[in-house]
């Protein structure tokens, strides 16, 4: 998809007349009960419940349906299933899939939530995990076992930001078993940067919470599934209560409308710093998957449109406890936060046996303190003046 085109359906999907009712903006509808007009118009609901058909606030309303009617165009799907957080969205789309003494392989750099509920619930519903290195490409097929129902991808890596080669992980899959349903974190790319499916991937999960609303004020996941997971993704999820409030769905299709432009200079500025970052004397390497020195890189260029803004560094050596704090301490500009996605920079740090940890089965390759960097909306200048500064205390 083009960029021209991409700003388009942005702008325009999810905007029919039935969900504005005039307006420019889809409408807030917020209900519980839905009243019918009459029993035939009751059996029409039950009938079209599971196609945009007005019949119980936790199917949706108005304002739901519209947000996913622009995801399914966006994302090239089949369905949109919706969750109150990108957390949700993904422990929600593993359970619809998967049952007891089943195997599910994840990759070994996931998101660390991910990582906990696989260890922690999927564990007691006699499920297994296997984990796997981020850039295991075609290798994975040596892992893939008969009870295999799952495999679940992130690309970038978590913190990490290694790039997995979707394409070769699909093939080989589906060359053993194409009944296995394979998942992908796809949060980094907003959904945009990456087609994960036209890649051969099911489901492209987000946390909505991150670029699509882009303000830091709201929590929303999204899963779009192809047609032959969609049906079987909806149901599940709504048995397990999932939905999202009216006003978060209205929130999340208003960030939609602006999340091209947000994205373009998110990523001119993460670029313009992380650039900057690579030539500094206390920096081993940049991970930053349009950089050669980010893992993976080669793959991006292949399969991605562009960057978005999160990416890490790692220091030389490791900071003292004391240098650390100080370090993160004083920022001007960055703030000391989880999440990323919206207009504010932010930064959070890791030393290594920390990541070590949820890293168990390949480790890490470092010994320096890794530093996430989410580069928001300001001046490229002002937010590299303020990583100065930064740096000048550390020889304080």
């Amino acid at each position: 998809m083009t960029a021209n085109k991409l700003a388009t359906i942005l702008t325009r999907a999810g905007r029919k007349k039935k969900f504005t009712h005039g307006a420019v903006n889809a409408v807030i509808q917020r209900a519980s009960s839905l009243v019918f007009d009459s029993v035939q118009q009751q059996q029409q609901a039950i009938a079209g419940r599971t196609r945009g058909e007005l019949f119980y606030g936790r199917r949706g309303t108005l304002t739901h349906f519209s947000l996913q009617e622009a995801m399914v165009e966006l994302e090239n799907g089949a369905g949109c299933a919706l969750y109150p957080c990108g957390t949700a969205a993904i422990t929600h789309a593993i359970l619809s899939f998967v049952s007891s003494g089943g195997n599910i392989l994840v990759t070994n750099s996931a998101y660390e939530p991910t990582q906990h509920f696989c260890q922690f619930i999927l564990s007691k519903m006699n499920i297994t995990t296997t984990w796997f290195d981020p850039l295991i490409g075609d290798g994975i097929s040596n892992l893939i076992m008969p009870n295999t129902q799952v495999v679940f991808l992130e690309s970038p890596s978590s913190i990490t930001m290694e790039i997995q080669d979707i394409p070769a992980i699909v093939h080989a899959v589906r060359m053993i078993n194409p009944d296995i349903i394979i998942m992908l974190d796809n949060t980094w790319s907003a959904g945009i940067l990456l087609n994960a499916l036209d890649l051969g991937v099911d489901i492209s999960i987000q946390a909505g919470t991150k670029y699509i609303i882009g303000h830091s004020d709201a929590m929303i996941g999204t899963a779009v599934a192809n047609k032959r997971c969609w049906d079987q993704l909806r149901e599940q999820s709504y048995l397990m209560g999932q939905m999202v409030d009216a006003d978060t769905a209205y929130m999340a299709s208003r960030g939609l409308r602006t999340l091209s432009v947000r994205l373009q200079q998110h990523e001119a500025n993460g670029l313009c710093i992380a650039h900057w970052l690579s030539n500094r004397p206390e920096i081993e390497r940049v991970n930053h998957p349009a950089l050669p020195s980010c893992k993976g890189h080669e793959i991006f260029k292949r399969d991605f449109s562009g960057a978005s803004s999160l990416f890490s560094f790692l220091f030389k050596k490791r900071l003292s406890n004391i240098q650390l704090a100080n370090y993160l301490n004083n920022f001007e500009y960055f703030s000391i936060a989880y999440s990323w996605g919206g207009f504010e920079s932010l930064i959070l740090a890791y030393q290594p046996e920390e990541l070590s940890v949820i890293r168990p089965t390949i480790g890490i390759d470092f010994t320096g303190t890794l530093v996430r960097l989410h580069i928001g909306l300001e001046s490229s200048s002002d937010l590299i003046r303020d990583l100065s500064n930064g740096f000048d205390r550390l020889t304080e």
